[in-house]
């Protein structure tokens, strides 16, 4: 688990940043109560925002993102991993190709496809096994969707909800894998084969931005 528990590049949780943004959490916590206290305090410290991407290496590094109000899956997904090893929680990162169903008509323009490319998400080791968590729609976001805000026990999977009032909201069409920090170079690259403008284009407006190596 060694590798699961590392202060890496992006996964910077020894950064002073993280002192602050958890000052109030109890390390004495049992690992799973610890745990899920962790991931709705990142699911809703930040305002899910599909619309400022930054795929540079400081805009994918962890305690950078502390900085920040708004943030996207993947951004969220780097926090709660990073912020998980600091209470010696082993983390590991997923990605997937996604669709979305619900709220997404905007962003669908921007991206000129229907898929959402690396959608992030987190694996916690707790408990003798690991279960996956999303902690990317915050409880405002939700609201303003009409979904429900994905909640998380510490012992079940919880990935988004394939319907939500009748309504089929997310897919999951391909998983990456998963990575013990943040892949930039395959997210570039896959980002690129799927949304080739992003990358030949200059975005940079208060409504849709993207960064990228």
């Amino acid at each position: 688990m060694e590798e699961y528990l590392k202060d890496t590049v992006f996964l910077d949780y020894k950064n002073s940043n993280f002192d602050i943004f958890l000052d109030d959490m109890d390390p004495y916590l049992p690992k799973k109560e610890l745990a899920t206290i962790l991931y709705y305090k990142v699911r809703d410290a930040f305002l899910y925002d599909p619309y400022h991407l930054d795929l540079t290496e400081s805009g994918l590094t962890a305690s950078n993102v502390l900085g920040k109000k708004r943030a996207w899956c993947v951004e969220k997904s780097s926090v709660l991993a990073a912020a998980a090893r600091k209470f010696g929680i082993p983390s590991r990162l997923g990605y997937a190709i996604v669709t979305n169903h619900i709220g997404v008509e905007k962003l669908s323009q921007y991206l000129r496809r229907e898929e959402i490319v690396f959608h992030g998400f987190v694996e916690l080791f707790i408990e003798g096994k690991w279960v996956k968590c999303t902690p990317a729609f915050d409880q405002r976001i939700c609201r303003v969707s009409g979904v429900s805000a994905l909640d998380w026990d510490g012992e079940h999977d919880s990935l988004f909800q394939e319907f939500d009032h009748g309504r089929k909201f997310m897919e999951y069409l391909h998983f990456y894998g998963m990575f013990d920090d943040v892949p930039i170079e395959l997210m570039n690259a896959e980002m690129k084969k799927y949304y080739p403008h992003l990358f030949e284009e200059v975005y940079d407006s208060k409504e849709f931005s993207f960064k990228h190596l």
